[in-house]
């Protein structure tokens, strides 16, 4: 057998391994009915990034030979694309239907600092092209153990309360602008000599995009890979159905902006296990938006996530804050949360709030929050880098989207070390926080057991231990 025979033989087997993933096992004894994740086929064709042209020696551009290899694929009815060891500069790929980006091990994707490759060329687009995306595509999936690499810094601000002397000076050298305050540092005619390509750096930090960004998805695959340092989110699915997401790792600097991990806007039968997150913003998210004619999927509906661990992020498990189209039958259970800032985070918004449903969270296991292990928001603010702190006004229109956290059933959490318990506060005249109930849970606290706005947060607590941490003298 020849060795290309060989090679092809194994990838073949590992193609239909794709296939014969055993989902089902988290979808038994649930709380409440899930509609389960379905198998993503891919055909067994492959081809090698190398048959392609590619070199992956750091300095070649390999943009042409990804859409080399996705173009093949795509005339014999779909495939694996395989990524061999090296490390593949890149600009922008784009996945097509029945296409699997496999990387194998020792494989690294590094998207070019050159911000021009990421233009969009529609005359309506507000962002660049995200590193890799997908729109309006069946079966493709992203596998591997290799690791994609956003190169993020080159489009990121950041700010100076956040970073030692040492960052901000590794910061300094790329060049750059300071902002006249001193407190921001934008990516902004950067010393390695590429052109800005917005008229400020203002405008230019609004462009940035995410690592990866499907876009109204059927049938869709993440397992393996390694996913850092994004411009802005690093893995979010956008009104996208029959989503699995098995085995990741997802990670930035702690200080990044905007850097959330795993975000699942308005999607359908979704999974999340077995990954691991650690970033800037939050970690494990679902957001929804108002209901849009141009998409058609809304709201988060059927959804696990179990058996994950998140390290550095904002929050653990994330609500928000976008909730308008809103949150139907979620089973979250049997996941880690070690050195988030909050735990459990439920925030939304007037303008942005939407009613949650049938949503069951258990056996979480948390330490070293540096906030609250569970908090409910009804008036969260997002402030991107650089903009004003005036508190938003609302329209009578805004103000019928607002937040409606209910029927959510929190149990056996376990927490060591948080600054507060549990938080919850809705809005005065709204019904915003109702029939939450919380039992079995042990949290361990350092300054205040629970801070709950009797008069707009109705939560019931049952069988809970909130205690006091001791301190040494």
């Amino acid at each position: 057998m020849t060795k290309r025979l060989w090679m092809t033989g194994c990838l073949l087997m590992a193609v239909l391994g794709l296939a014969a993933a055993d989902y089902e096992k988290y979808y038994t004894n649930l709380p409440t009915e899930v509609k389960a994740v379905v198998k993503v086929e891919i055909p067994a064709n492959v081809v090698t990034l190398t048959d392609c042209g590619a070199v992956g020696d750091g300095v070649t551009l390999c943009t042409e030979a990804f859409e080399k290899g996705i173009s093949r694929l795509s005339k014999m009815g779909g495939g694996r694309l395989v990524v061999p060891q090296g490390v593949w500069l890149t600009g922008p790929v784009m996945l097509k239907d029945n296409i699997e980006l496999h990387l194998e091990k020792n494989a690294l994707v590094v998207f070019a600092p050159d911000k021009s490759l990421y233009l969009d060329k529609s005359p309506d687009a507000k962002r660049v092209y995200p590193c890799i995306r997908a729109s309006k595509r069946t079966n493709i999936a992203i596998t591997g153990e290799g690791i994609l690499d956003g190169g993020g810094q080159q489009w990121r601000p950041v700010k100076r309360n956040k970073m030692s002397d040492v960052e901000w000076n590794q910061y300094l050298a790329m060049g750059g602008q300071v902002t006249e305050k001193g407190d921001l540092w934008y990516p902004w005619q950067m010393k390695n000599g590429y052109a800005d390509i917005a008229n400020t750096p203002q405008e230019q930090e609004a462009m940035r995009n995410d690592l990866i960004r499907l876009t109204d998805c059927r049938n869709v695959l993440v397992e393996g890979v390694t996913i850092q340092n994004a411009p802005r989110f690093h893995l979010h699915p956008c009104y996208c159905e029959n989503v699995i997401i098995d085995g990741v790792t997802v990670r930035s600097e702690w200080n990044v902006q905007n850097g959330d991990g795993i975000d699942l806007s308005d999607c359908h039968q979704a999974l999340i296990v077995n990954s691991t997150v650690s970033v800037g913003d939050d970690g494990i998210c679902m957001k929804s938006g108002r209901p849009s004619k141009s998409h058609p999927i809304s709201g988060c509906e059927d959804i696990v996530v179990m058996n994950n661990t998140v390290n550095h992020a904002h929050g653990g498990f994330v609500f928000g804050s976008e909730t308008a189209a809103g949150m139907k039958r979620m089973v979250v259970r049997n996941n880690t949360f070690s050195g988030t800032d909050v735990g459990l985070r439920f925030k939304s918004a007037l303008s942005r709030g939407g009613r949650s449903e049938q949503i069951f969270i258990s056996h979480i296991m948390m330490n070293d929050i540096s906030g609250e292990a569970i908090s409910f928001q009804c008036d969260y603010v997002d402030r991107p880098a650089g903009r004003d702190n005036a508190t938003p006004t609302y329209t009578e229109e805004q103000r019928r989207w607002a937040p409606e956290f209910q029927d959510i059933h929190i149990s056996d959490v376990v927490c060591h070390g948080c600054k507060t318990g549990i938080v919850a506060k809705g809005i005065t005249g709204l019904d915003c926080v109702h029939d939450i109930d919380i039992s079995n849970c042990t949290i361990v606290y350092h300054k205040t057991d629970k801070q709950i706005d009797e008069k707009t947060a109705l939560i019931t607590l049952t069988g809970c231990r909130l205690v006091k941490m001791m301190r040494d003298k």
